[in-house]
This record gives C-alpha cells, sequence and structure tokens, in this order.
C-alpha cells in the first residue's frame, strides 16, 4: 500500500547465552540504540504526579485539590493509554509517540500556567485531562521491542526485570528532582522540566526506528476486527493486580508529602520517597539475575501478599527512620510482583498485542495511583497526618483476595492463536 514496514528479527540465542544474566541481555544485538533513549524518555514520568502535587498544593494550600488536579492526569492516562498502546502495535511506534509528546508538552506548560494565575479547580482539571492522556508510554514500548528481540529465550524473564529496575531508578532520581525544584528553585519547577524532558528523550526515542516492532504492510487500513489484549482473562487479573501496585504509589506520595510537611522538613519528601523507590529497583536487581524454577504465577502470589503485608503496616509510622524503613521493604515486595506480572504478559498475550497489554497493565498503576491520590489527600485534608497510609493498605489488600480468587485465569495461553479475524474474504490472521 506504499507505506514502509519496520522489521525486527529476533535475536537469535545460542546456547551459551540462553543462561539469564544482565550481561547476556544488554550484549543483545542493537539493544542499547532503544536502551539510553528510552531511560531518558521516560525519566520525567516519574515527575509528574508529584510535581503537580507540589504545585497545586503551594497555589491553593490543599492536598485534596493537588490530589484531584494530579488524580485527573492519571485517569485520563490510564484510560487512554491502552488505546495508545493499540495504535502503536497497529501503525508503529513512531507514528503515535511525536505527536503525542508534543500534546504533552504543550498541555503540561498550560497546567502550570493556570495554576499560577489561581485559576479555578474546574481549568486544572481541563488541562490536566490531555496531559495525562498524551504521557508517552515509552515503557510499554520499550518492553515491546524486548519482546520481539527475545522471542522464545529465558532472558525474557531477565529483561522484564532489567525494565523494572530502570523504571524504579527514575522513581529514585525523579521524585528527588521534582522536589528540589519545586522547594529549592520556584513550585513550577517540577512540571516545565518534566515537560522539557518528556519532548526531548521522546523524540530521541521516537528516531530509533530500527528497533521498533514490525506493523503490517498497509499500516492497518486494512478492515480487519483486532482483538483486544483486555480479553484474555489473565491480562484483565493482571490489571487488577496493578490497580493495587498503583494505590501504593499515589498513596505515598500523597502521604509522605504530608508527613514531612508535617514535622517542618519538607524537603525529606523526596529522600523518603526515594528509598522507597530504591528498595524497588534492589530487589528487581536480584529478581533479574535468579534463575527461577518456580511458575511465575506462584511467584506472583508470594511477591503480593509480601507486598500486601508491608503495605498494612505504612500507617503505624510515626518516625522519619520507621517510616524509611517500611517504605524500603514495601518498595522491595513491590518489584517481583511487576517484574512477574510483565513476564506473564509475554506468554498470555499474542505478539501483535503485546504494546497495548503492557499499556493496560501500566494504566492500571496509573489508574490506581490517581484513586490513591485522591483519596489519600482528602484522608490527610480531613483526619490525621498519615491516614493516607490507609489507602495503600486498602488497595493491596483488595487486590490480593482478586489475584489468589482467580489465579487459575493466569495460565499460559496456547501457542499460534488467532487474534484477528477477516472481515469479508479475509482469512484468519495468525501472530506467532
Amino acid at each position: 500500500m506504499g507505506s514502509t514496514v519496520t522489521t525486527t528479527e529476533p535475536e537469535k540465542i545460542s546456547p551459551a547465552s540462553s543462561r539469564p544474566g544482565y550481561g547476556r541481555l544488554l550484549r543483545t544485538r542493537g539493544a542499547w540504540t532503544f536502551l539510553l533513549p528510552g531511560f531518558a524518555a521516560r525519566q520525567p514520568f516519574a515527575m509528574l504526579t508529584i510535581s503537580i502535587v507540589l504545585l497545586v498544593q503551594h497555589t491553593t494550600g490543599s492536598y485534596g485539590a493537588a490530589g484531584a488536579a494530579a488524580a485527573a492526569t492519571g485517569v485520563s492516562m490510564a484510560l487512554f493509554a491502552p488505546y495508545s498502546g493499540r495504535l502503536a502495535d497497529r501503525y508503529g511506534q513512531r507514528a503515535v509517540l511525536v505527536p503525542g509528546v508534543l500534546v504533552h508538552t504543550l498541555s503540561g506548560l498550560t497546567l502550570t500556567a493556570l495554576a499560577l494565575a489561581h485559576a479555578p479547580l474546574w481549568a486544572l482539571f481541563l488541562a490536566a485531562v490531555p496531559t495525562g492522556a498524551s504521557v508517552p508510554q515509552v515503557g510499554p514500548m520499550v518492553r515491546a521491542r524486548w519482546g520481539v528481540k527475545l522471542q522464545g529465550s529465558p532472558l525474557m524473564t531477565t529483561a522484564a526485570a532489567f525494565e523494572s529496575v530502570t523504571d524504579e531508578l527514575t522513581f529514585v532520581f525523579g521524585p528527588l528532582l521534582a522536589t528540589a525544584l519545586c522547594t529549592a528553585v520556584t513550585p513550577a519547577a517540577g512540571l516545565v522540566t518534566e515537560g522539557a524532558l518528556t519532548l526531548v528523550g521522546g523524540l530521541l526515542f521516537a528516531a530509533q526506528k530500527a528497533t521498533q516492532p514490525s506493523v503490517t504492510a498497509d499500516g492497518g487500513h486494512a478492515r480487519v476486527r483486532h482483538a483486544s489484549a483486555l480479553r484474555v482473562p489473565g491480562v484483565r487479573v493482571l490489571v487488577v493486580t496493578f490497580l493495587g501496585i498503583g494505590s501504593v504509589f499515589g498513596g505515598m506520595q500523597v502521604s509522605l508529602a504530608a508527613f514531612t510537611e508535617s514535622i517542618g522538613e519538607p524537603g525529606l519528601n523526596g529522600v523518603l520517597y526515594g528509598v522507597f523507590a530504591a528498595g524497588n529497583m534492589l530487589s528487581g536487581i536480584v529478581c533479574g539475575a535468579i534463575a527461577w524454577k518456580v511458575a511465575p504465577q506462584r511467584r506472583l502470589v508470594v511477591g503480593y501478599t509480601a507486598l500486601a503485608i508491608t503495605a498494612s503496616a505504612l500507617w503505624t509510622a510515626h518516625s522519619v527512620p520507621l517510616l524509611a524503613g517500611l517504605g524500603l521493604l514495601v518498595g522491595m515486595s513491590i518489584a517481583p510482583a511487576l517484574i512477574t506480572g510483565y513476564t506473564l504478559v509475554e506468554s498470555l498475550v499474542p505478539d501483535g498485542a503485546r504494546t497495548e497489554a503492557f499499556t493496560w497493565l501500566t494504566g492500571a498503576v496509573a489508574f490506581g495511583q490517581a484513586a490513591a491520590v485522591t483519596v489519600a489527600g482528602q484522608l490527610e485534608d480531613r483526619l490525621w497526618d498519615g491516614a493516607g497510609f490507609l489507602v495503600p493498605l486498602g488497595g493491596t489488600v483488595l487486590a490480593l483476595v482478586t489475584l489468589l480468587a482467580l489465579r487459575s485465569r493466569l495460565s499460559t495461553r496456547q501457542r499460534n492463536r488467532t487474534v484477528a479475524r477477516g472481515v469479508g474474504h479475509r482469512v484468519p490472521v495468525t501472530v506467532d
């Protein structure tokens, strides 16, 4: 049809390189061409919510209003992220990413200007919606590139761990950077920097056309009905579990900010959140270095149980050392659940819907985070300092109950599954 077809061949894994390990993974041909710009492009994601919370709380004096504005961003991201992933699967990542980063930067600057002008809350919501809807889904796009490169390789679990570590590395530096900019420079500096980094990093990542997953020769214009990744039962279970993980991120962001403000040390907010993210990153490194013999379904249940137990203790912490220690344990419990969930996607979902599946999971985290930010903000305003920590407790326990009840749906799919059916004269299309 005249469209350019991007092709990415699976990496051929020799027997000597079949043992999981970061060294083997990083020697995958062409990996660094998308890893470095991918890291730069998703660094701002860890800055977005905390930057909005700190800016809006400064201009309104209310954590409830700040949480609501941040929640509007998170909800819109959660709703639009899977659609963005589906478009990327169909038309190519670059076609979706370039306009997305442009819209995100512009809408984020608009939100900043409205907050500084003390605009009403409804106006902040209007700007927050496109800001969240246009968040570039770089993490899922990188994971999809790994999926093509390592198809059928035991290095897939290592790649999932590596990506989780990369995500958490951004959550170590992102909140620290955003908090430092908002408290030491100006409350608007965090959101402005986030927009600039998104624009530069996103365009650099989009330029790496050689490693993006292949798309159909007609660019998706053929009259073909593509099945959504959400139709896979296991994906729906994972979405619920990732909603609980989002409740931890959102609840801690607001509650740590309120706690450090209450003791007169707002600068400790980024430090405490960084400790939490560091625990996540360290356990992710360990998970990726282990050659697992336990089934991923079982690993997910064990890891999530640990997360629910540690998150349930957060509300009891009333000192900085205790809160830092509990935050570290919570972070260490999150990584195994995240890594295993993303690993399961590779076996549950057909190749042609994998980016969409990854965005359903990241969207679930964003939606859970948005809901948690809203509820935690209200609890902090209406109850005692630290009441927002009840949100991670409730979110993880409810998700764990769901996971235990529906864990049988995480069984792996049959190979050569038909995921798109032709219309009219077209025949079923397989993706494996």
